[in-house]
């Protein structure tokens, strides 16, 4: 059997590593939106691995990516591909206008706001996540804090998708998904090359088209490869493009994220936190993290000491099309650093890097039978759909690495 992993991600590469099929990677260097880079303070030099003097700011392509959820199957390999530390989220929603942190989940601060919510707790029904939300939290903590949010976080789709959240907004009592969890202690850059060192990558190898009658890829390069079957982790849309393949369900959507990566000095007010919901934004993002207040060694190596720098990613969703131009790029960016000063998160910015997420998060409209009729659509071809966004739902990289995992053996042993 002649068969390819499409994409290097976490997904693909643990794929990779259990079937021992060469995995196609479309960028340079493996990894997708779950790798790290590293700038030096000047930002005159962008570079895949750090440098040996530590000197360079460490962003991530997709903004902060901790790993949660790791249970005794994959966490003894995560540990098997280098040290990692732990670490207890902490996380708030932030009210500008207020100048008040509320510690997450929410729901289970309420009493922060000053208001009576006593009430606020129902059975979350409906068939909207809007409606989902309502029920679930009530009118006052909604108004004050999960409609605004989740207007900007869906890009405006939380009206008419499905409710889908409940993983990301735990009802009374609930801790959330990540209450713990992990990163490399050398990086997430340090996890991607240990587990790319375990199989075969070949990188600058993206996929324009799949003959699925003939069983062949074209590639970008204008080679063409035969196989007998795909494990694919490219979003599900993407896939029924490169095949051609229709369903008669209508598409379901998801949205894009702009992910401003900025070092600055730290402002009084910068908060002690790994990342902050907003929900009312004059420049539009909807999140914040600190990777500085995760791990130190994001910052260069003669900055740690003092607290006297931040490096953090700023996450504003976009509904499906066209990528912002350089100019509104550059604009939004101005934008976001003069509110950051203005709340005082930061003083001076010194560098901002954007990075697009074309598909960042997936959506499925209500009773929506499109997810399952283009997965088995694939699967009737040779194509076995896993991943975070191969098969449309949230997951974490735990989550991803264990179906990679599971999907590359299975595949292995077909026919």
């Amino acid at each position: 059997m002649t068969a390819f992993v499409l994409g290097g991600g976490v997904t693909g590469l643990a794929a990779g590593m259990a079937s021992g099929f060469t995995v196609l990677e479309a960028a340079e260097t493996p990894g997708g939106i779950c790798a790290s880079y590293y700038l030096t303070p000047d930002g005159a030099t962008r570079l895949p691995d750090p440098p040996p003097d530590g000197e360079a700011f460490r962003f991530e392509r997709g903004g902060g990516h901790w790993i949660f959820g790791a249970d005794h199957l994959v966490l003894p390999l995560l540990k098997s591909l280098g040290p990692f530390a732990s670490y207890p989220r902490k996380a708030t929603a932030y009210f500008p206008d207020r100048k008040l942190h509320v510690p997450y989940p929410i729901q289970n601060h309420a009493d922060r706001l000053g208001a009576d919510l006593a009430n606020w707790v129902r059975p979350p029904v409906g068939r909207t996540l809007r409606q989902w939300l309502s029920a679930a939290f009530g009118p006052t903590l909604c108004q004050e804090f999960f409609f605004p949010f989740h207007e900007l976080y869906t890009a405006g789709l939380y009206h008419s998708v499905a409710p889908q959240d409940d993983y990301k907004s735990p009802t009374a009592g609930g801790g959330g998904y990540n209450v713990e969890f992990l990163y490399p202690v050398s990086g997430l850059d340090a996890l991607i090359r240990a587990m790319a060192a375990r199989c075969r990558v070949q990188c600058g190898c993206k996929v324009t088209a799949i003959d699925t009658k003939a069983r062949r890829l074209l590639l970008a390069n204008g080679r063409e490869l035969s196989y007998t079957r795909l494990v694919s982790t490219l979003p599900l849309n993407h896939m029924l493009e490169l095949t051609g393949i229709r369903v008669d369900a209508s598409p379901d959507p998801w949205t894009s994220v702009l992910v401003l990566n900025i070092a600055a000095s730290r402002g009084r007010e910068c908060p002690d936190v790994h990342w902050v919901y907003v929900a009312a934004t004059e420049a539009g993002f909807h999140r914040v993290g600190f990777y500085d207040n995760v791990e130190p060694s994001f910052l260069p190596r003669s900055k740690r000491a003092g607290r006297e720098l931040t490096s953090l990613y700023v996450e504003r969703a976009f509904a499906a099309g066209a990528p912002p131009t350089p100019q509104q790029c550059d604009a939004y960016a101005a934008n976001v650093v003069r509110e950051l000063q203005d709340w005082g998160f930061i003083g001076e910015a010194l560098l901002i890097d954007p990075t697009w997420i074309e598909v960042a998060y997936t959506w499925s409209w209500p009773d929506s039978a499109w997810k399952n009729q283009a997965i088995e659509a694939l699967s009737a071809n040779g194509i076995t759909q896993v991943g975070r966004y191969a098969r449309w739902v949230f997951q974490g990289i735990a989550d991803s690495i264990r179906d990679g995992l599971l999907a590359g053996a299975i595949v292995k042993h077909l026919d």
